[in-house]
């Protein structure tokens, strides 16, 4: 797989994964919810002001810490890629390489921008957010929301039974999580990564993994 195809693969995960944030954020009022599968998928907007799973670190010089190291990182990614491809590495693992940045940088993009050019999406109100010229936004630079919509509560339990260990007499919920695309580009290339690491590193061609001060 060659450099100009890895591009290609990214450049569309990301349109697909803006596509799709920037229809729900001027479509949906936060917290609206509509059924795609019956009860066990649905669109569900929220938006995750922190890290995965709706985690906060140190307000908001937290937040503009944490969006600068991903900045970084991205950055770093690129040359890592394309060493990779430089060592013709199987092509599945470029592909999930490329999964896992798209990811990373579409998430990114949401923290960077999204503040400084959507309208606030307020729950108590239901508005519906729009777009505004830059810098009129509900957030400064580096501080906007990831937004998710993906909702997939495959098992739902009213009570679990009193016996069981710690969740006795609780709600159940299976999969709880809501998420966006880039988020699933992450766990696919990820999982491909564990289920296939024999095929894409045997023992006669593993990556030579150099920090880009080495060269």
């Amino acid at each position: 797989m060659k450099g100009k195809h890895i591009i290609g693969l990214v450049l569309i995960l990301l349109v697909i994964d803006q596509a799709l944030k920037f229809y729900i954020k001027t479509n949906y009022f936060l917290g609206e919810e509509h059924a795609i599968l019956g009860n066990w998928g649905r669109l569900h907007f929220v938006e995750n002001p922190g890290m995965a799973w709706g985690w906060k670190f140190g307000g908001e010089w937290g937040k503009i810490i944490l969006t600068l190291f991903r900045l970084v990182a991205a950055f770093v990614g690129v040359w890592y890629i394309a060493k990779f491809v430089k060592q013709q590495m199987h092509w599945g693992f470029l592909t999930a390489c490329a999964l896992i940045y798209a990811g990373a940088v579409g998430n990114l993009i949401d923290s960077i921008f999204y503040g400084q050019i959507f309208e606030a999406s307020d729950p108590y109100l239901q508005n519906v957010a729009k777009l505004v010229p830059f810098g009129a936004g509900y957030a400064k630079l580096l501080q906007g929301h990831v937004v998710d919509m993906f909702y997939f509560p495959l098992i739902q339990i009213e009570k679990l039974p009193s016996w069981v260990p710690f969740w006795g007499g609780e709600e159940f919920e299976f999969f709880r999580p809501v998420f966006n695309f880039a988020d699933a580009c992450i766990s696919v290339g990820v999982g491909a990564m564990l289920i296939w690491q024999k095929k894409f590193f045997p023992e006669d061609k593993k990556p030579e993994i150099t920090s880009p001060e080495q060269g």
